[in-house]
């Protein structure tokens, strides 16, 4: 019968911490003003590594189903949460990225994606700071920016939004 010790032998390093991460996203040139990058990875309070999806063929053999994997593969979203600084450096910056893509007011904007997708990364550590596994994410642009909530009665609260990215793919340093 399992005991105690030998679960805590296998729990490598004390297990993975979700605390325990950094975002690096450089912003486009057109976008940033400088900083942004390195003030998003102390700034980003919240993240995810996304989720994927193997498409799947079946075919049917006599009644039965023949399940195989399929030519497709599909991506979640990457989110963030931000803390807000008093600049708006951050939320001023993805403001000026996704103006980029697509004016507000003329709805004109950049069309070649090398002009305003690039490749961000999530970094998971060790209590240590050491990077323990890396995801690299290609052709990341952000789709959703997020509101900022206003109200009289919230107190003792720094500011934060949510952006939305998607991107192409990602690799990871077990697969490229």
């Amino acid at each position: 019968m399992a005991n105690i010790n030998e679960f805590k032998s296998r729990l490598k390093g004390g297990g993975a911490r979700a605390n325990q991460f950094k975002v690096t996203l450089p912003f486009p040139g057109y976008s940033a003003v400088g900083g942004e990058t390195s003030d998003l990875s102390f700034l980003c309070t919240a993240t995810s590594i996304p989720g994927q999806t193997l498409g799947m063929t079946e075919v049917q053999f006599r009644g039965r189903t023949l399940k195989m994997a399929g030519d497709s593969r599909t991506f979640g979203d990457w989110s963030l949460s931000v803390l807000n600084d008093t600049d708006f450096k951050i939320f001023k910056a993805f403001e000026r990225w996704m103006n980029g893509m697509n004016n507000m007011t003329d709805n004109e904007g950049l069309t070649n994606p090398l002009d305003y997708q690039v490749d961000g990364f999530i970094d998971h550590l060790d209590r240590d700071g050491n990077s323990i596994k890396q995801y690299t994410f290609r052709g990341v642009f952000p789709t959703t920016l997020g509101d900022i909530a206003l109200d009289y009665g919230t107190s003792n609260a720094i500011e934060s939004f949510d952006v939305t990215l998607s991107y192409q793919y990602f690799e990871t340093d077990t697969t490229t």
